[in-house]
């Protein structure tokens, strides 16, 4: 295995722990119950930023991303440029929107969300991937 195809491999399954992070938070969302995970967590997850739009809570797009992340990297792993741009991007664009996130836990919200953080750091861990990933292939052929 090459460590381009690692490194896809190892994108797949920490966005398999980020669809499953969002996809309960999804779930817990829609059936409008409620998640035992502390007054911080509580706050987030009870705001209107928590909302989404058109009846799609916020966790519910995170989790379309993570599948968008697995099936790109299932297909970058198998050596296709396609998705390997789609996990760049989708990765680069996640870590982006985290950090929208994280600042309005920090400064809106006043209050923390461990499952947004666990989402937070597998989004930052996808991009640290992207970029491992770019450098390696930038040292091993220059010219690219």
């Amino acid at each position: 295995m090459t460590w381009s195809r690692g490194i896809a491999v190892v994108a797949a399954v920490v966005a398999c722990f980020g669809l499953a992070d969002s996809g309960y938070l999804t779930i817990k969302h829609l059936q409008g119950s409620y998640i035992r995970c502390g007054g911080d967590c509580s706050a987030v997850l009870g705001s209107r930023y928590a909302e989404g739009v058109a009846g799609v809570p916020l966790a519910g797009f995170g989790a379309m991303a993570y599948l968008t992340v697995i099936v790109a990297a299932v297909f970058a792993a198998a050596g296709s440029i396609l998705g390997r741009q789609i996990l760049a991007v989708m990765a680069t664009t996640m870590a982006l929107v985290s950090l929208w996130l994280l600042y309005l836990q920090a400064s809106v919200i006043h209050s923390f969300c461990k499952y947004c953080l666990a989402s937070a750091a597998a989004s930052f861990a996808l991009a640290g991937l992207v970029l491992l990933e770019r450098l390696l292939r930038r040292a091993s052929n220059p010219e690219q």
